[in-house]
């Protein structure tokens, strides 16, 4: 929909995943269209939807293009199984089960899946979402045009401050508790159900500690299974290093595909985010635990790219992911990490817990530089400067070597209120222990070039 349409909703003439850039290719709603077709050529077969759609559409959503809430994807779509998040794990055991022969109707204790059943599992205990956090009431933005009626004589009494959200500690075995959400038929037609739902899917989002979800549909169930276990290093190389073509199918022939064109030299370090910011979808897709690649797999990528990328210049054009600088970094207590439920390591500001160390990106850029036939390594993901700035040396670095033209940086906005609603750090963030001064960094930087 996004590569069909503009913003207001214009007819895109253009779409960069399609050979020569021609646009209208592919129907609306592709997961609905292509489900049903294999449906009707396939009658029997199991339908398993994945990738990014079925992550944000898994449970009942707003859908911009049509300003509704919708069905969860998987009652539309009519598949039998959805799979959210990159979903390696759980695909392998969905692909190992069915070839021995089970039914898929049956695999409803798959992590990172999501089924439609009649009724919730019988061994587990059900809670309802308000008891991990109450809806609250609803925002009215401030009219700007509005006449100010109070003036300094005759002020009245100012309404008391909102209270923090807090969100209660887990007291419930998330390996036998589920928690159900409000009905898709009540979200419909209540924004504040609608955002209470969104809010309890993120804060259970911990692979550890995270429950299952459930939530009502007409008469049936939709069951949403604990997030998946993250991949460990070990397994991100062996994912990373299948025998990929690297190039796209022959039936293409020699069109132009601009989006290949924009990543057949970026190489992907890890996934994940831990920023939870309030209008991202990372969380909802690769989760908040990173997951990074060795640096001995990274560097064979890069080898491999320049082995194999037809008209391959010497020049790199993104080592990253959902952000450039959070490769290893991560929580440095395990216990803390397995039962921590805020959305955000970063905001307010940065948890004490969290390891901020760049040491091992610095050591990934200088390695990189020296694999024989590239000639520069370019920083095309967003950096984190709220975290950039825990490392003198890293911003060195970053700008010495690595900037082409501008550098992409988070926040995406100058002013405190926008930035609070979008849970990013100020232009001066406020850190506590060991933080070096904005003005230092940016002498830093200037000093580099």
């Amino acid at each position: 929909m996004i590569n069909r349409y503009t913003a207001d909703r214009k007819l895109r003439h253009d779409d960069a995943y399609t050979p020569n850039n021609e646009g209208g290719k592919r129907p609306d709603r592709a997961t609905l269209v292509y489900s049903q077709r294999c449906r009707e050529a396939y009658k029997g077969t199991p339908i398993v939807l994945g990738g990014i759609e079925a992550s944000l559409r898994r449970i009942a959503h707003y859908d911009y293009w049509s300003d509704k809430v919708r069905r969860s994807v998987l009652f539309d779509a009519k598949a039998d199984i959805l799979l959210f998040g990159n979903a390696e794990r759980a695909l392998v055991e969905v692909a190992h089960r069915l070839a021995d022969g089970e039914d898929i109707s049956t695999m409803t204790d798959i992590r990172g899946t999501a089924v439609n059943l009649p009724a919730a599992p019988e061994h587990y205990r059900v809670i309802d979402s308000s008891r991990i956090e109450k809806p609250g009431k609803a925002f009215v933005p401030q009219n700007p045009y509005e006449v100010e009626s109070n003036c300094d004589t005759n002020k009245t009494e100012s309404a008391p401050e909102a209270k923090p959200i807090t969100i209660r500690p887990s007291r419930h075995d998330a390996a036998t508790t589920a928690v159900r959400l409000p009905p898709f038929e009540k979200l419909n037609n209540d924004r504040i159900l609608y955002a209470h739902a969104s809010r309890v899917m993120h804060v259970e989002t911990n692979p550890y500690s995270g429950r299952a979800l459930i939530q009502r549909h007409g008469d049936r169930e939709l069951w949403v299974n604990q997030a998946p276990i993250p991949l460990s290093t070990e397994e991100m190389d062996y994912v990373f290093g299948l025998p990929y073509a690297r190039v796209p199918h022959p039936m293409y022939g020699k069109a132009k595909i601009p989006a290949y064109d924009m990543i057949k030299t970026s190489v992907n370090i890890m996934r994940g985010c831990f920023g939870g910011c309030s209008f991202c979808s990372i969380t909802e897709h690769e989760g908040r635990i990173i997951q990074n690649r060795s640096q001995e797999s990274i560097i064979g990528e890069l080898e491999e790219i320049r082995d194999k990328v037809p008209g391959f210049t010497g020049t790199i054009s993104d080592l990253g992911g959902p952000t450039a600088n959070m490769y290893r970094l991560g929580c440095s207590d395990p216990k803390a990490e397995a039962n921590c439920r805020r959305p955000s390591c970063v905001f307010p500001g940065i948890c004490n817990k969290l390891n901020t160390d760049h040491k091992h990106t610095i050591d990934l850029y200088r390695a990189a530089r020296k694999v024989k036939g590239v000639k520069k390594v370019m920083i095309a993901s967003g950096v984190r400067y709220d975290l950039a700035i825990e490392s003198p040396e890293y911003v060195r670095e970053l700008v010495t070597h690595h900037v082409g033209g501008y550098l992409k940086i988070a926040p995406e906005h100058t002013e405190k209120g926008p930035l609070d609603l979008m849970m990013k750090p100020g232009m001066v963030p406020t850190i506590a222990s060991k933080r070096c001064s904005r003005s230092t960094v940016l002498k830093l930087a200037r000093n580099s070039t």
